[in-house]
């Protein structure tokens, strides 16, 4: 028997579904795609199933009423088939960028886990082990706020510029999406990506991280000198190094002093500053007297750390990816996941146009939550009290299993 904060969340999302328009929901080459779904009790996850256009996918939608829609990245002979005889013809190159693998301060105040071993509790991210029973399994419960989601699109704006400028998709070949929860998608779909096979798809994983970077062949010689040699606009990592060290000496003592250099080499940097930035922005040697050659390769380490994206690097790499249908509601949250324009990403608000739900009221019990934000407005922290919300955010805090709905 279905409670009565499933029972709204069903219906919820049926009449989304129902009064959704088709195309929102439809993935290029349809035919070609493998679907999934995971149902409403959140157990099962339904798959290996094809359809022929936008609306038999839309009606089977409305019949079933899933908590997540999810499609492949790749393309198939025969889609419904088992893995090993649909027949790979290719995928899209996808990217996830997720608020939970960037470290940020936030999540130490919204976020929280309970050992599942004793009950023990506690903020921020969950311990290797329980400080009281030791054991390594946790309930954890992630919250969204500003801060973090700034912090998945500052990920994301910096991977397309790194696959605009160093690897020359054009803005028409990429696909921008707010994930419907804590993140981003970016999809490249393009004849010259689509056959790479797992192998390929690493070596570009490798390239947006920085991993296995050599700073000697970006411009840090072998005594201790760097020469960017007027590429400081240029594409490649060794612009990238050179733009990042110039933010580097914008930074503050105390961002510096993160790097690991010593008292002494901070001092003579803050002293040289301004010549060091006169000297990289024409492109010339950076030789300073007192950095030391053991200090170059401590900066352009935490400038690579700064220009990397940090995505999630698994979903790249799988050529069989399911990856959540643009247009359909995340369970977690009910918000939509919504495609935004490459160019206007740094004005969109997640919080504003992922909102389907704009109408009514709900009357929940909430066992707890954070302040967080739906729209213009702010609410909560809340803690085992009852609350008459709007229905957006009375969905939020029901699927993120933090409230039931009244009877």
């Amino acid at each position: 028997m279905q409670t009565s904060s499933a029972r709204l969340i069903r219906e919820s999302f049926h009449q989304y579904y129902k009064t959704s328009v088709e195309t929102t929901l439809s993935p290029s080459l349809i035919r070609q795609r493998e679907f999934g779904f995971i149902l409403s009790d959140r157990k099962t996850m339904l798959r290996h199933k094809s359809f022929q256009n936008s609306a038999s996918l839309k009606t089977h939608i409305v019949n079933i009423v899933p908590s997540d829609v999810y499609y492949s990245s790749a393309y198939y002979e025969a889609p419904e088939a088992d893995m090993d005889k649909k027949g790979w013809r290719g995928a899209d190159l996808v990217f996830d960028i997720d608020a939970d693998h960037i470290p940020t301060p936030c999540g130490k105040i919204h976020d929280s886990w309970v050992c599942s071993g004793c009950g023990f509790s506690g903020k921020g991210p969950s311990p290797e082990k329980c400080p009281i029973c030791e054991r390594s399994k946790f309930d954890t419960r992630k919250w969204m706020c500003d801060r973090c989601l700034e912090s998945a699109k500052k990920e994301t704006i910096k991977l397309l510029d790194m696959l605009m400028r160093d690897f020359g998709f054009l803005e028409s070949e990429l696909q921008v999406y707010f994930s419907g929860n804590r993140g981003y998608h970016v999809h490249v779909e393009s004849e010259c990506i689509r056959l790479l096979d797992s192998m390929a798809r690493k070596e570009i994983v490798d390239y947006v991280i920085g991993l296995g970077l050599e700073p000697e062949l970006h411009g840090l010689t072998k005594k201790g000198r760097i020469n960017f040699r007027n590429k400081i606009d240029g594409g490649g990592w060794q612009g990238r190094i050179g733009r990042g060290a110039l933010e580097f000496l914008e930074a503050s003592s105390e961002e510096i002093t993160t790097v690991g250099l010593s008292k002494r080499s901070i001092k003579n940097l803050m002293e040289r500053r301004k010549m060091l930035r006169e000297k990289l922005e024409k492109g010339g040697w950076l030789d300073v007297t007192g950095v030391g050659s053991k200090n170059w390769p401590k900066i352009i380490r935490w400038v690579v750390e700064q220009k990397a994206s940090k995505i999630d690097t698994v979903v790249t790499t799988d050529i069989h990816r399911l990856i959540r249908l643009s247009g359909s509601l995340h369970g977690k949250t009910g918000f939509a996941k919504v495609e935004t324009p490459v160019g206007s990403l740094s004005k969109f608000d997640p919080l504003k146009e992922a909102i389907v739900f704009r109408e009514g009221e709900i009357n929940v019990d909430i066992v707890e939550a954070p302040r967080f934000r739906i729209g213009n407005k702010y609410y909560g922290p809340f803690r085992r009290e009852c609350q008459e919300l709007p229905t957006a955010a009375a969905l939020f805090l029901i699927c993120r299993g933090a409230a039931q709905a009244r009877e």
